[in-house]
């Protein structure tokens, strides 16, 4: 864990007293430096989504892909809901389509669909990281749209430099340390050395002063 949750929250009010307040939503996020570490091997890098237990503190889209069943259920809590007719229109648009994935935070599809999704669409939604995430037919597709809307991705590529959004500046200082904490938990157990991979992390706001958060087994 970081050094404590005072400490860390004490790094965040210091943040919010020195970040001057903006016209909009700021978000928070984690700076992560990694070391000792080869980022050119594919199978050392890493993509993890980490729920945050406090939430993300702003509203996350989430598309869903499905048969008329998981449509109608999916459509009491998303407005972005598309069927199989859907694949082959974006696939003859796919300007339009790439505008739609870069507004929608994670994707969802029924199993059934992900062949289809994966041969049409592929192109787009694999760079971006935003293959759906596939559930059974039938499946009450709410819970793991709730999930997602408190997930987020950790994701290093081939740089030992990566951001990882934690909430928003409008969130108290102990969910953002609760959520913090979370994500540096799950770091360290997919780290191969753990703490001993971690150089340093920062916290800062969309706009402001990056903060040095002290990391360690001994903190």
């Amino acid at each position: 864990m970081a050094d404590n949750g005072s400490s860390i929250d004490s790094v965040i009010e210091i943040l919010k007293k020195e970040s001057p307040q903006r016209k909009f939503k700021e978000s928070v996020e984690l700076a992560v430096n990694l070391k000792d570490i080869d980022l050119s091997d594919p199978k050392n890098r890493l993509n993890e989504e980490i729920i945050l237990p406090k939430g993300r503190g702003k509203e996350i889209s989430v598309g869903v892909f499905g048969t008329e069943e998981l449509k109608e259920k999916a459509r009491k809590i998303t407005k972005s809901v598309f069927g199989p007719e859907d694949i082959s229109k974006f696939l003859e648009n796919k300007k339009e389509f790439k505008k739609l994935v870069e507004n929608t935070d994670y994707f969802i599809a029924e199993s059934t669909l992900m062949a289809s999704i994966g041969k049409s669409l592929g192109q787009i939604l694999g760079p971006r990281g935003k293959i759906p995430k596939p559930i059974p037919p039938g499946q009450d597709p709410e819970p793991v749209i709730n999930n997602l809307k408190k997930t987020v991705r950790a994701r290093s590529r081939d740089k030992k430099t990566f951001h990882v959004p934690v909430g928003t500046r409008e969130m108290s200082n102990q969910d953002l340390a609760d959520n913090i904490n979370a994500v540096i938990r799950r770091l360290i157990t997919k780290l191969e050395k753990g703490y001993s991979n971690i150089d340093s992390i920062f916290v800062k706001t969309t706009m402001g002063k990056s903060y040095r958060i002290e990391v360690g087994e001994s903190k």
